[in-house]
Protein backbone atom coordinates (compact mmCIF):
# COMPACT_ATOMS: atom_id res chain seq x y z
CA UNK A 1 0.00 0.00 0.00
CA UNK A 2 2.88 2.12 0.94
CA UNK A 3 3.75 2.02 -3.00
CA UNK A 4 0.97 2.70 -4.54
CA UNK A 5 0.77 6.15 -1.89
CA UNK A 6 4.21 6.59 -3.43
CA UNK A 7 3.58 6.17 -6.84
CA UNK A 8 0.29 8.38 -6.64
CA UNK A 9 2.26 11.18 -5.03
CA UNK A 10 5.18 11.10 -7.71
CA UNK A 11 2.39 10.95 -10.27
CA UNK A 12 0.89 14.43 -8.76
CA UNK A 13 4.24 15.97 -8.41
CA UNK A 14 5.35 15.10 -11.76
CA UNK A 15 1.45 16.79 -13.25
CA UNK A 16 2.33 19.85 -10.88
CA UNK A 17 5.90 20.25 -12.38
CA UNK A 18 4.96 19.53 -15.98
CA UNK A 19 1.78 22.05 -15.40
CA UNK A 20 4.33 25.18 -13.93
CA UNK A 21 6.35 23.89 -16.77
CA UNK A 22 3.78 24.12 -19.28
CA UNK A 23 2.82 27.58 -17.91
CA UNK A 24 5.98 29.11 -17.91
CA UNK A 25 6.01 27.97 -22.00
CA UNK A 26 2.59 29.74 -22.93
CA UNK A 27 3.48 33.11 -21.12
CA UNK A 28 7.56 33.08 -22.51
CA UNK A 29 6.29 31.87 -26.12
CA UNK A 30 3.73 34.23 -28.18
CA UNK A 31 3.31 31.29 -30.33
CA UNK A 32 1.37 28.89 -27.63
CA UNK A 33 -1.81 30.38 -26.62
CA UNK A 34 -3.82 29.51 -23.60
CA UNK A 35 -7.62 30.56 -24.60
CA UNK A 36 -8.70 30.78 -20.92
CA UNK A 37 -7.86 33.64 -18.00
CA UNK A 38 -5.00 32.51 -16.34
CA UNK A 39 -6.00 32.24 -12.45
CA UNK A 40 -8.67 29.40 -11.93
CA UNK A 41 -9.62 28.38 -15.30
CA UNK A 42 -6.43 28.57 -16.68
CA UNK A 43 -4.46 26.55 -13.98
CA UNK A 44 -7.43 23.99 -14.46
CA UNK A 45 -6.39 24.18 -18.20
CA UNK A 46 -2.62 24.12 -17.74
CA UNK A 47 -3.48 20.56 -15.14
CA UNK A 48 -5.21 19.14 -18.05
CA UNK A 49 -2.84 20.05 -20.56
CA UNK A 50 -0.45 18.76 -18.30
CA UNK A 51 -2.43 14.92 -17.94
CA UNK A 52 -2.23 14.93 -21.58
CA UNK A 53 1.30 15.70 -22.17
CA UNK A 54 2.68 13.07 -19.79
CA UNK A 55 0.16 10.35 -21.64
CA UNK A 56 1.56 11.12 -24.61
CA UNK A 57 5.01 11.25 -23.58
CA UNK A 58 4.51 7.98 -21.58
CA UNK A 59 2.96 6.26 -24.95
CA UNK A 60 3.86 8.03 -28.62
CA UNK A 61 7.42 8.96 -27.40
CA UNK A 62 8.89 5.53 -26.92
CA UNK A 63 7.70 4.75 -29.98
CA UNK A 64 8.87 7.71 -31.98
CA UNK A 65 11.95 7.33 -30.21
CA UNK A 66 12.41 3.44 -31.22
CA UNK A 67 11.37 3.78 -34.41
CA UNK A 68 14.06 6.78 -35.47
CA UNK A 69 16.99 5.17 -33.19
CA UNK A 70 19.03 5.37 -36.03
CA UNK A 71 18.57 8.94 -36.63
CA UNK A 72 18.69 10.17 -33.01
CA UNK A 73 22.76 8.46 -33.14
CA UNK A 74 22.80 9.60 -36.40
CA UNK A 75 22.40 13.52 -35.38
CA UNK A 76 23.92 12.72 -31.87
CA UNK A 77 20.28 12.88 -30.05
CA UNK A 78 19.80 15.98 -32.03
CA UNK A 79 17.02 14.67 -33.55
CA UNK A 80 15.25 14.39 -29.87
CA UNK A 81 14.37 18.31 -30.29
CA UNK A 82 11.84 17.48 -33.31
CA UNK A 83 10.04 14.52 -31.23
CA UNK A 84 10.17 16.82 -28.38
CA UNK A 85 8.54 19.52 -30.93
CA UNK A 86 6.27 16.59 -32.12
CA UNK A 87 5.25 16.25 -28.78
CA UNK A 88 4.12 19.06 -28.16
CA UNK A 89 2.39 19.63 -31.24
CA UNK A 90 0.36 16.50 -30.84
CA UNK A 91 -0.57 17.82 -27.35
CA UNK A 92 -1.39 20.68 -28.98
CA UNK A 93 -3.66 19.35 -31.36
CA UNK A 94 -5.06 16.85 -28.45
CA UNK A 95 -5.96 19.57 -26.41
CA UNK A 96 -7.61 21.77 -29.23
CA UNK A 97 -9.82 18.72 -30.36
CA UNK A 98 -10.71 18.79 -26.12
CA UNK A 99 -11.67 22.39 -26.01
CA UNK A 100 -9.37 23.16 -23.74
CA UNK A 101 -7.94 26.12 -25.19
CA UNK A 102 -4.48 25.67 -25.39
CA UNK A 103 -2.65 25.82 -28.93
CA UNK A 104 0.61 26.33 -30.90
CA UNK A 105 -0.09 28.46 -33.53
CA UNK A 106 2.19 29.71 -35.75
CA UNK A 107 2.21 31.82 -39.08
CA UNK A 108 2.96 28.53 -41.33
CA UNK A 109 4.25 24.77 -40.35
CA UNK A 110 8.03 26.16 -40.04
CA UNK A 111 7.39 28.93 -37.68
CA UNK A 112 5.03 25.99 -34.93
CA UNK A 113 7.34 23.94 -35.43
CA UNK A 114 10.31 26.49 -34.48
CA UNK A 115 7.98 28.08 -31.40
CA UNK A 116 7.28 24.16 -30.78
CA UNK A 117 11.19 23.58 -30.27
CA UNK A 118 11.18 26.48 -27.77
CA UNK A 119 8.36 25.57 -26.21
CA UNK A 120 10.14 21.94 -25.58
CA UNK A 121 13.23 22.97 -24.15
CA UNK A 122 11.45 25.48 -21.97
CA UNK A 123 9.68 22.43 -20.93
CA UNK A 124 12.53 20.02 -20.98
CA UNK A 125 14.64 22.27 -18.77
CA UNK A 126 12.15 23.29 -16.29
CA UNK A 127 10.88 19.80 -15.79
CA UNK A 128 14.43 18.54 -15.08
CA UNK A 129 14.90 21.38 -13.17
CA UNK A 130 11.77 20.86 -10.69
CA UNK A 131 12.82 17.48 -10.64
CA UNK A 132 15.70 17.90 -8.91
CA UNK A 133 14.72 20.38 -6.32
CA UNK A 134 11.76 18.61 -5.46
CA UNK A 135 13.23 14.97 -5.19
CA UNK A 136 11.46 13.23 -8.53
CA UNK A 137 13.01 11.16 -11.21
CA UNK A 138 13.32 13.36 -14.18
CA UNK A 139 13.03 11.41 -17.83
Amino acid sequence: MTTLCGNVYAMIKHILISAAALGVATFALPGIHMFKPWWYEGALTLLGVAVIFGIINAIVKPVFKSLSGCIIMMTFGLALLVINAAMMLLTSWVCTRAGLGWQIIGSNWLDTLIIAIEGSLIVSILSFIGAKIFGGKSK
